[in-house]
């Protein structure tokens, strides 16, 4: 039987394996249920990552894209820090403003590093991608503080359900900024 020419397979058994760590977690993610979501042969699935470790990696670095590209978009490179704060606080509303799952799917792929030493790399990756736009606005210690400050706000947001307080956030936000 020839084997047939599907160059879009990686990327969809990636779009797969984010849609199933997105509805059963991380625990519910085997190359088996990747397959079934991607409508694959299982051995697609191991062909292209020869491990789940390696899977992760591939989603965690897809999913890690959205939040720095909301950074990208709405805090651009000019402007002085009067208004970082501002734009930051706006860019959280947005990302947190979305749809809540994708929010929770980054970060329970980010969090998985805690216990996954092979996505270490890929989240200090997501880190330097996020704190980019952030330092060419000021120095690359406050770049990393606002974006610490920004993670626990979102954490705190999605642990308890609470609803996002942009002002609040400006506030926090502002006493960072030189």
């Amino acid at each position: 039987m020839a084997r047939r020419h599907d160059p879009g397979r990686r990327q969809r058994i990636i779009d797969a394996a984010i849609r199933v760590v997105g509805r059963d977690g991380i625990a519910g993610l085997s190359h088996r249920s990747v397959a079934a979501e991607a409508d694959v042969p299982l051995g697609s699935t191991t062909y292209h990552f020869a491990t789940l470790e390696e899977l992760l990696v591939a989603a965690l670095r897809q999913a890690g894209e959205g939040f720095s590209g909301v950074l990208a978009e709405l805090v651009p490179d000019h402007g002085g820090p009067d208004g970082l704060a501002a734009q930051l606080a706006r860019a959280l509303g947005v990302w947190l403003g979305g749809e809540r799952t994708g929010v929770e799917l980054e970060y329970e792929l980010y969090l998985a590093a805690l216990r996954r030493p092979a996505l270490r790399p890929v989240a200090a990756e997501w880190n330097e991608r996020a704190a980019a736009p952030l330092a060419r606005r000021t120095d690359p210690v406050t770049a990393r503080a606002l974006l610490a400050l920004m993670d626990g706000l979102c954490l705190q947001v999605l642990l308890t359900g609470g609803s996002y307080d942009e002002d609040h956030a400006r506030t926090l936000l502002a006493r960072l900024i030189p």
